[in-house]
């Protein structure tokens, strides 16, 4: 992938980031040739969105891999959310874990001034979805929307993570998140770091559903609290 190309994957990025408009598949010269590729394009497409990322989240990719990918403010709601289905595009919602830094990233551990419980609500600016790990590298790694609980105090054990639709009974599932947190510290720091208050999203913590108009889901970590959204429907756009 030469930079011209690299341009261009960028700029249909930023124009679908924009105006909700789906990328068609990709033709071969477009396409980035790994991850590392892939990651190149989605810097650019922050910065030509001049949008600086306030954390990094790791969430898994279409081939199984864990991609790193920046997130951003704006994509970040609280517990509770209305969600238009109409305003993704391949929707995925797995519960996820926001650490808070509470010091600058260094090379230990990340020390946190508190963990978030999280629902992920994965996405794709690709009319068919990303083919490969690559090419949703480049999509800044399906970042969609994250919907946050409230803070809690984590003291560094393993948890158990669920995610139920409506009244369901949950069905918890171990998460080694001392790992999962140390994995995305890792990526960031390959990154360049991430100051005090930055945030660490861990994704994937259960397996991925797609939601329907009219559902609730909810993601729980025992011991840190949930957080819930209700998807509307609606046309894709």
């Amino acid at each position: 992938m030469d930079d011209a190309a690299r341009r261009v994957l960028a700029a249909a990025i930023v124009e679908a980031l924009e105006t909700g408009n789906p990328i068609a598949p990709l033709v071969a010269g477009l396409r980035p040739a790994d991850v590392p590729a892939g990651e190149a394009v989605a810097e650019d497409v922050l910065d030509e969105l001049a949008l600086p990322p306030s954390g990094l989240r790791l969430a898994p990719g279409p081939d199984g891999a864990m991609l790193a990918g920046p997130m951003i403010d704006a994509r970040l709601l609280s517990s509770g959310a209305r969600v238009a289905l109409g305003a993704l595009r391949h929707p995925r919602v797995s519960a996820a874990a926001i650490g808070v830094l509470a010091a600058p990233l260094g090379k230990g551990a990340p020390r946190f001034a508190a963990v978030l419980p999280a629902l992920d609500i994965a996405a794709s600016r690709f009319r068919d979805g990303a083919p490969d790990d690559a090419v949703a590298a480049a999509d800044l790694a399906g970042l969609g929307l994250v919907v946050a609980g409230r803070r809690a105090t984590w003291d560094g054990a393993g948890v158990a993570a669920a995610l139920t639709r409506g009244k369901a009974r949950p069905r918890d599932l171990p998460v080694d998140l001392k790992a999962r947190f140390a994995a995305a510290a890792a990526r960031a720091r390959d990154l360049g770091g991430l100051p005090a208050g930055g945030l660490l999203v861990v994704a994937g913590l259960t397996p991925a559903i797609v939601p329907a108009a009219g559902e609730t889901w909810t993601a729980r970590l025992a011991g840190l609290g949930s957080a819930r959204a209700e998807f509307d429907g609606g046309a894709e756009r």
